[in-house]
């Protein structure tokens, strides 16, 4: 009987061997998280596997533009969003982490409700998220860290499917005044494909307010079939990054109307790229 290849015996064997370190590692509490309660190793080694799956297996994504992505150092990653839940912030983080030459990470910034949820909060920090707020957003971006934010919040996931790729309101600027004060970088980004995800074609307002939600979707298949209608559609998608926008002194972040005039660039630049980026792909499936 024909044994397995020697060299797949010895991968199997190695990755075994690299769990059960990892594993040990974990008990004997060898690993550091930041004040953020960011864990690189965890997430390394679990978090971004597992979202990397979906990146490589199940969507068919192409990410573009990761030149304008500075080796090292702060940057501010301004993304559209939308999908009903925020499949595109995962993606994003994971296509940075496997595709850029330096496997960056994107530290997110998410919104108040996630860290409401005892075991979700526990996720989303570990994997480096942390609260939407301005003065943790100028820590990480002073520690020279990669910072991601996504200014429509929550009214860009929940929009309906018949206003896709149309940007909602980006709040008040509140992320141009922060790379203001950081002299950060801010890179323009465009994802094209989570909109397609779950289709939100209604929006059940008594059962969101009944269970504390900013909305409750209505997809051609949620909550019809149960958790088989949870599932995401396999879409066609495409993340780029545009050319940084550079935020200016940091004595601008009080002048209202540079701020706002910082805020709309971007705004544009990521409603621009886009129109081009849907044309560009076509149908959404095949």
């Amino acid at each position: 009987m024909m044994g397995r290849p020697p060299g797949r015996s010895r991968g199997w064997r190695d990755q075994l061997a690299g769990l059960a370190d990892f594993a040990l590692r974990r008990l004997q509490g060898g690993y550091q998280v930041d004040e953020f309660g960011f864990d690189p190793e965890f997430n390394s080694a679990v978090l971004m596997p597992a979202a990397l799956a979906l990146y490589r297996h199940w969507f068919q994504i192409q990410m573009r533009g990761l030149q304008h992505i500075p080796a090292d150092g702060a940057a501010l990653v301004v993304a559209n969003h939308s999908g009903v839940l925020p499949v595109d912030a995962i993606m994003l983080q994971a296509g940075i982490h496997a595709e850029h030459p330096q496997h960056r990470n994107l530290r997110l910034l998410g919104a108040d409700m996630i860290y409401s949820v005892p075991v979700l909060a526990s996720l989303a920090r570990r994997s480096g998220h942390t609260k939407a707020d301005p003065e943790q957003a100028h820590q990480l971006l002073a520690a020279g860290e990669l910072v991601g934010v996504f200014p429509e919040g929550f009214k860009g996931t929940g929009k309906p499917f018949s206003q896709r790729y149309r940007l909602q309101r980006f709040g008040r600027g509140g992320f141009a005044r922060t790379a203001l004060q950081a002299g950060a970088p801010i890179i323009p980004c465009a994802i094209v494909g989570a909109e397609e995800i779950y289709p939100m074609i209604g929006n059940s307002e008594p059962l969101a307010r009944a269970l504390g939600l900013p909305y409750f979707p209505l997809t051609p298949l949620f909550p019809w079939l149960g958790l088989v209608g949870a599932v995401p559609l396999p879409s066609r998608w495409i993340i780029e990054f545009s050319e940084p926008v550079m935020a200016g002194p940091p004595e601008a972040e009080s002048d209202e109307i540079a701020v706002a005039k910082l805020a709309d660039q971007v705004r544009d630049t990521i409603q621009d790229r886009l129109e081009a980026l849907v044309a560009e792909r076509g149908p959404a499936f095949g």
